[in-house]
């Protein structure tokens, strides 16, 4: 069943506890937290101060997405914070199968982040260790972005070799998540859906979330 999971990076840090209240409302089971240094992407966002005030209002899911250029050092610091889910740039790792066992060792779910110009191929020696692969849909770093097709095809991928070597990760997707795309996303086999203007800037985030995970339910109840 695939789950919506809102990035509070498009939230309003104004009434933060307020919105993962409410989308917690919705049935939300995760929350999608942006980590950006200003060097592996041009913006900068939050620290660990922002994970522990989240963990102190929230116990559903964490899932901290590492944009920076050193996430050996910063990503036991955000566990400790509250993180339970950590997920790594392939570009940016020297030794991936460390990184994420090192993470895995830290007590988090260790995930792999592709950006939409990395082949799905260069994951194949890794997927056996992680817990989940993170699909780019957007060039990372800003959010309000366009959803970038081709990541479909990299889900697909992703989806039939899960199956074909009887592994267990979660595939999760990132940038340009909506109602216009959510069934496509559901079908090409998605686990996880980050969305973040479509859930917070929408009228009533509650009800963005409910019917975008119906849309995604009806979507894998249509037989073709």
């Amino acid at each position: 069943m695939l789950q919506i999971v809102p990035s509070i990076f498009a939230a309003d840090f104004t009434r933060l506890g307020e919105q993962i209240r409410c989308v917690e409302d919705a049935g939300v089971t995760q929350i999608h937290v942006d980590i950006m240094d200003g060097h592996f992407v041009p913006n900068f966002t939050m620290g660990t101060p922002i994970t522990e005030s989240i963990r102190r209002v929230t116990n559903v899911q964490l899932d901290h997405h590492l944009m920076i250029e050193d996430p050996d050092t910063y990503a036991p610091i955000f566990i400790k914070a509250g993180a339970d889910c950590i997920s790594v740039h392939y570009e940016v790792c020297r030794n991936l199968d460390r990184t994420l066992h090192m993470i895995q060792d830290e007590g988090a779910k260790a995930g792999v982040v592709i950006n939409p110009a990395t082949p799905i191929s260069l994951l194949e020696n890794v997927l056996d260790i992680v817990d989940f692969v993170l699909v780019m849909s957007v060039n990372p770093g800003y959010g309000g972005q366009q959803f970038i097709p081709n990541a479909l095809n990299k889900v697909r991928h992703l989806a039939r070799t899960r199956v074909e070597r009887k592994l267990d990760f979660a595939i999760e997707i990132d940038g340009g998540v909506g109602p216009e795309n959510i069934a496509d996303i559901a079908r090409a086999g998605v686990d996880w859906a980050v969305a973040g203007s479509s859930v917070f800037h929408a009228a009533d985030p509650a009800r963005a979330v409910r019917e975008m995970r119906q849309a995604a339910e009806e979507a894998l109840s249509v037989k073709v």
